[in-house]
């Protein structure tokens, strides 16, 4: 939806790249073999426990996926239980998977290959929302110590999601297949549904998926707040529902690959979603209306020496927020309990008192052409050379609803722009019978600018400073160019075929993104709308932000016998100068309240260590029993304040027994994670307490049918997500002040499921 009177040309714009392919790595022959004929084995993903750095990345196995995936909706979700990751709870579909306490943009996520850009200043729209968790067909981690080929412009890590590949038949007659789903949750009504077609020949195939799940407001285990008005006439909330956590959505996917000979593929996939809401428990507005479209077209050739993927890509977003059903939406000096107001004409305020919601758009454009090629110098020694290019474009407007919301349109992202170029080149080898090198350096040129910005009134007495604001932001720097260097080494040591080591360095940059520099407005109700962490505060920008740059050290160890019994150990150290967080916009920063903040520029230090292991328990009549943990120690803390940062959590960890046999799985899982007592002090972040909670599930496979059932949260406790950030679900949320502070964002309580796959 656009504005009349701001109505954007759509660019259209050519990008050109050469990327890593994402899965390669190496394992090594006996230590005893001769280096002549010890060679580096090249594998995928796809199902594979092999990876690139095994201290350092975790791949989700089709068994995880399946399991993980059954009876939900959030594809981020499917990340829950790996060893350094833990997720920022935001919408039911929208889950921010954060990596050693670093989330959302300071991390490289891409979805088949397409470098995603959530397009929302409350970022309701992240790259893993627009793919369904049946969609998934590998999903692969890096953490901290990433290689410079899968992505730059980030600090934590990487995030690859990818649908499974064209497995074209051999010699045989073309087929027709497909899968079709569905799920149900207790507690929040949750359902969904999937279906997917698919034709298959020796050269071609042709597919259809897509996805629709529904849900209605979750319920924690007890009463958590202690009012239940919304603001709207007759409407209430129990005291132990989560107001505003509902959702809606579907996605389509049609794709067409073909292979010219053995040599030759192209893939090309044309994917829509509809999402008419996503309500935010932790954000003042909520999602209403979110279309995207996206064309992803890639080439892969292989070569004698190596292989080379193109791919050229364009999403377009359109995205509307207001408010849901459990916010107020009336507001002026004469509403009552929200219900619609009288205008009430004063001398300078022709439009009244009166205002119904507050709309606001974003529109945006993202563009790409990725080729990415692998050179093999010889058979453990490969180089890997890349050129990208991303153009991406916002514009972030909220047209008037009266009142001071009027008369004119609140350009909030007035054109703005953010470009990038990079180019890389990575090399791994062997060095002699137990020594693997990898090392990387990457260019990136980032520029970003943005048009004039406007206020909703233009005159002298706009409420919050509007216009003199407005002047100020035009009149001074709107445009940057960033040239950002990344790095990586890694060596790994080999030391027997049970034991391995690894240690290296990294160096990774990340600029702002157009939320963090050119938002303008200090304005309460405007900075209130602008918030990308949901902790209830509001946000200006600030243009002359520096791009934050992490240098980490870090170091593994890993033991794997020959019954697969695995047990490894990471730890880390990573210092962030001109680390992005948050100072006071004026002097009206109060304690135990929410306030206006803006961004700027401090250091950071975080250190930690990750631990995760598997032991097989016995296989034999009675099936086969297993013994997964995963523990996760963070420290996190601003250097220039001592506060810690944000939606941290200190210890975490979890511990599954599970069983298999007969086509029947099924695990008992306990969760953890420890209280939350050193907060970022500057967003009044919410403490909150340790817990554990039991997980149930058990599933069954049979030859083209599978199902799934279990129970979450399986006694029923009750418990703050430490990472959920502040409750604004309900009532007067477009008052900064308007709702109570001090409440965080509840977990759902006791939750049966159950869910199904039929193949045919």
């Amino acid at each position: 939806m656009k504005h009349p009177q701001h109505s954007r040309f759509l660019r259209s714009r050519l990008a050109l790249a050469i990327t890593l392919s994402v899965s390669v790595f190496s394992e090594f022959a006996d230590a005893e073999a001769n280096p002549a004929e010890t060679d580096i084995e090249h594998i995928t993903v796809e199902g594979h426990t092999g990876h690139i750095l095994a201290g350092h990345t975790s791949v989700l196995s089709d068994n995880d996926i399946a399991r993980k995936g059954a009876a939900n909706a959030d594809t981020a979700s499917l990340l829950r239980g790996l060893a350094g990751v833990h997720l920022n709870a935001a919408g039911g579909l929208s889950s921010l998977p954060a990596i050693h306490g670093l989330a959302d943009d300071r991390l490289r996520v891409k979805v088949n290959g397409m470098d995603l850009i959530a397009s929302c200043p409350n970022h309701m729209n992240p790259p893993l929302s627009y793919m369904a968790p049946n969609d998934v067909g590998t999903l692969t981690v890096y953490a901290g110590l990433s290689p410079v080929s899968v992505g730059g412009d980030s600090l934590g890590g990487s995030i690859i999601a990818e649908s499974l590949p064209p497995n074209f038949i051999s010699g045989s007659e073309a087929t027709f297949s497909g899968e079709a789903g569905g799920f149900y949750r207790s507690n929040n009504h949750a359902r969904g549904a999937n279906l997917s077609l698919q034709y298959l020949s020796d050269s071609s195939l042709l597919s259809y998926t897509g996805n629709w799940s529904k849900a209605n407001n979750y319920s924690a285990a007890e009463a958590f707040k202690s009012q239940t008005a919304t603001g709207q006439p007759n409407h209430q909330l129990a005291l132990d529902e989560v107001g505003s956590s509902a959702y809606e959505t579907q996605n389509h996917n049609v794709r067409f690959a073909w292979q010219a000979d053995q040599n030759n593929r192209i893939d090309a996939r044309l994917s829509y979603q509809d999402m008419p809401q996503q309500l935010y428990p932790n954000q003042r507005m909520d999602l209403l209306d979110n279309e995207q479209i996206n064309l992803n077209l890639a080439w892969h050739r292989e070569t004698d020496w190596g292989q080379v993927t193109t791919r050229v890509y364009h999403e377009q977003v359109d995205h509307m927020m207001n408010f849901g059903a459990d916010k107020q939406f009336w507001y002026g000096s004469n509403a009552i309990m929200g219900m619609p107001c009288t205008p009430i004409r004063y001398m300078g305020d022709p439009e009244g008192t009166c205002a119904a919601g507050m709309p606001m758009y974003s529109e945006s454009d993202n563009n790409g052409l990725t080729v990415k090629a692998d050179y093999y110098l010889a058979a453990n020694d490969v180089l890997r050379v890349g050129l990208e290019l991303q153009q991406y474009s916002l514009d972030d407007y909220w047209t008037p609803s009266g009142g001071g919301m009027g008369p004119g349109t609140f350009l909030n992202i007035n054109d703005g722009q953010r470009d990038r170029i990079a180019a890389y080149a990575e090399r791994e080898q062997a060095a002699g019978t137990h020594w693997l090198l990898m090392y990387g350096l990457r260019y990136e040129n980032v520029a970003m600018q943005t048009g004039e910005a406007e206020g909703y009134a233009t005159g002298d007495n706009a409420p919050g400073m509007q216009m003199m604001q407005a002047n100020a932001f035009n009149n001074g720097s709107r445009s940057s160019t960033d040239n950002n260097i990344d790095v990586t080494f890694v060596a790994r040591y080999q030391a027997s075929r049970e034991l391995h080591t690894e240690f290296g360095y990294a160096h990774k940059v990340r600029t702002a993104n157009l939320y963090e520099k050119y938002t303008w407005s200090s304005w309460m109700m405007a900075a209130g709308m602008n918030n990308l962490v949901g902790d209830g505060n509001g946000y200006v920008g600030n243009a002359s932000l520096s791009p934050e740059q992490a240098d980490t050290i870090s170091a593994s160890i890993s033991w794997q016998d020959e019954q697969h019994n695995s047990l490894t150990v990471t730890s880390y150290y990573t210092y962030i100068s001109d680390y992005i967080d948050a100072v006071a916009a004026n002097t009206m920063w109060m304690p135990n309240q929410f306030n206006v903040l803006r961004y700027a520029n401090q250091s950071a230090r975080i250190y930690g260590t990750d631990v995760s292991g598997t032991w097989h328990i016995s296989q034999g009549s009675t099936g086969h029993w297993q013994l997964d943990g995963s523990l996760s120690a963070t420290s996190a803390e601003n250097k220039d304040t001592g506060s810690g940062l944000y939606q941290v959590i200190p210890l975490q960890g979890s511990l599954t027994l599970s069983h298999r046999a007969d086509g029947w799985q099924s695990s008992l899982e306990w969760v953890l994670a420890s209280s939350k007592k050193k907060v970022s002090e500057i967003r009044n972040e919410v403490k909150t307490a340790g817990y554990g909670l039991l997980n149930l599930q058990v599933s069954h496979q049979w030859q083209s049918f599978r199902i799934d059932a279990g129970v979450e949260n399986l006694l029923d406790r009750f418990y703050f997500n430490p990472t959920g950030g502040a409750y604004t679900g309900q009532g007067m949320t477009m008052s900064l002040n308007g709702i109570p502070y001090g409440i965080a964002v509840p977990g759902m309580g006791r939750a049966v499921y159950a869910g199904f796959q039929w193949q045919f």
